[in-house]
């Protein structure tokens, strides 16, 4: 071949490994759409067992064709406190297993047969069909997860289509002897170890790493020799994703990423010891075979599954070796907002998942604010002032907190469906808020009583404990509505709220009747009126959660409120 020859081989080269590339990334993003957060929630709920995590990781990372996917997610769990390191390893040892779906798919372009049956398994005599199909879906829009259907079979086909390119492109240079040289020299195991995890780490693939050797295969120029260290230092580089995503991070989440390096590594170097040292005694004759997509396969297979069967045992000691490794002079303690974490943002359904955990923990703090600032409209302590401005604060962080994370979620690529829960989420935490800022002007109301003297005539002290218990009623029908996702629950707030009106006027009306016949103080009086204000506006915000809950994110308060 002469230099122009190569030169166009390698642009072709180029062009199938990009199309192989995209189509990797479109075929993933589609998988994750449709799965819709749901297989990571299966993931954070299901790890009570080691074996079921091992399962588990290798299912959901088969599913989403990604290992790096599930170990980032696994990393971002074990740093928001969702799951122990103890209970990461088995998933991460697991997605190792599930990432060689990809190369068993890959395989299939290697299928060579006249039966007709035979080639219909060949990709590209499906793989057409397959992309006709997903432009259809897509063309004609309607549903969402129908168009991320047609993005899937879009993706694997334009991968394929690369795998196919690339292998084109490298036949013919089989022909040129600097370029067999050059894949003869990474049959020295250092050399290979190098090279495969130097592209793993440049292309954060394993599963596309592994693709560009099965497309080398066709040179016929990649002997077994070549392929086994470059297929190891292909799984130690895919480590590199995981430990990127936990700079910045807590210690455990640290930790999580070094158990996946530490069981590369390990496992790699048991392999090697292992497997060059009965080379070395029976001269396996295979080595210096040119090898194939199928059998790349097989050894990214064997040695994956091996590894999890010769390290699940000792697991602790990963763990061990972990801690060790990243160090701590006392326990770290976890923020509030540790489930906020910036990793779960690739998966909108899981952070948004993971944002309601966090507003429900908001809602119950309001709850507890409003019930303090009530007890201390009858039994003032300054105790319980205090505790009500503390418990303020931390919900008008939450607010903070949690109103910026659902901006970065919504900006996402995100489903309608979730577009709107999104939107609720931040409607509600905007009442639990503001719930919480009336607890405060409760608790300061019951300090100016307290502080005045003033004596609580007997029908206005009853009047204002069964108005009071009202409203403690219907804002913890609230929260539990809420927390509990209950519609039935939110459909009742409405009338419960109606009621607190119907009350208001009429403890009102008796208030000036007192004030008339001069039966109570004018201080009480006062106080009287601005509590039932304040009652009668967290009532209000009870109904606007019950309506946002419901899907009417529409409404207005009603009300103009100043501080």
């Amino acid at each position: 071949m002469n230099l122009s020859e190569i030169f166009f081989q390698a642009i072709s080269l180029i062009g199938g490994l990009s199309f192989f590339l995209y189509g990797m990334h479109i075929m993933g993003e589609g998988l994750t759409k449709i799965s819709g957060g749901r297989l990571e929630r299966i993931l954070e709920r299901l790890t009570d067992s080691r074996l079921k995590a091992v399962l588990l990781g290798a299912g959901v990372t088969a599913v989403i064709q990604s290992s790096s996917a599930t170990t980032v997610t696994v990393v971002g769990f074990v740093n928001s406190g969702i799951m122990k390191l103890s209970q990461a390893i088995g998933i991460i040892m697991g997605a190792n297993i599930g990432t060689t779906l990809t190369s068993w798919l890959l395989s299939l372009t290697g299928i060579e047969s006249q039966n007709f049956f035979i080639r219909l398994l060949k990709p590209s005599s499906f793989t057409p069909v397959l992309a006709l199909v997903g432009i259809i879906l897509i063309m004609r829009g309607g549903q969402d997860k129908r168009r991320d259907v047609g993005a899937i079979f879009i993706g694997f086909s334009v991968l394929m289509f690369g795998m196919e390119t690339m292998s084109g492109a490298v036949k013919p240079l089989a022909e040129v002897p600097e370029f067999t040289g050059m894949l003869t020299m990474f049959s020295n195991p250092i050399l290979g170890m190098l090279a495969g995890a130097l592209l793993t780490a440049i292309i954060q693939s394993s599963s596309a790493s592994i693709g560009i050797l099965q497309a080398l295969c066709a040179t016929g120029s990649v002997t077994y020799a070549t392929a086994i260290p470059i297929i190891m230092g292909q799984n130690i580089g895919t480590c590199v994703t995981a430990i990127l995503s936990s700079v910045g991070a807590g210690k455990n989440a640290k930790r999580a990423a070094l158990v996946h390096l530490y069981f590369n590594v390990i496992g790699t170097f048991v392999f090697i010891l292992a497997f060059y040292g009965l080379n070395m005694i029976l001269h396996f004759a295979f080595m210096e075979v040119p090898a194939n997509a199928a059998g790349i396969a097989v050894i990214h297979s064997l040695f994956n599954i091996g590894a999890t069967i010769l390290l699940l045992p000792f697991a602790n000691g990963l763990e061990r070796l972990a801690t060790l490794t990243v160090q701590e002079s006392e326990e770290e303690k976890l923020s509030e907002f540790a489930r906020l974490d910036v990793r779960f943002l690739e998966t909108p359904a899981l952070a948004l998942e993971q944002c309601r955990h966090s507003v429900n923990e908001m809602a119950r703090l309001a709850q507890e604010n409003v019930t303090t600032a009530l007890e201390s409209v009858l039994d003032f302590h300054r105790n319980k002032r205090k505790q009500v401005k503390e418990t303020e604060e931390k919900i008008n962080r939450y607010e903070q907190e949690l109103t910026e994370y659902l901006h970065k979620i919504s900006m996402q690529n995100i489903l309608p469906e979730n577009s709107d829960d999104c939107n609720m989420l931040l409607y509600c935490i905007r009442d639990f808020e503001r719930m919480s800022d009336h607890a405060c002007n409760i608790a300061d109301e019951s300090a100016k009583i307290a502080k005045s003297g003033a004596i609580w005539p007997k029908k206005t002290k009853k009047e204002l404990k069964g108005y009071a218990a009202e409203i403690q009623n219907i804002v913890s029908v609230t929260v539990d509505a809420f927390v509990q996702r209950d519609t039935d629950g939110a459909r009742a707030i409405e009338a419960m709220e109606e009621k607190i009106d119907e009350l208001n006027k009429k403890v009102k009306k008796q208030n000036l009747k007192r004030a008339k016949k001069e039966k109570c103080s004018p201080e009480i009086g006062i106080f009287m009126n601005e509590l039932s204000i304040y009652f009668e506006r967290v009532a209000d915000h009870c109904e606007n959660v019950a309506i946002s809950m419901l899907g009417q994110t529409d409404n207005e308060d009603g009300e103009e409120e100043e501080d």
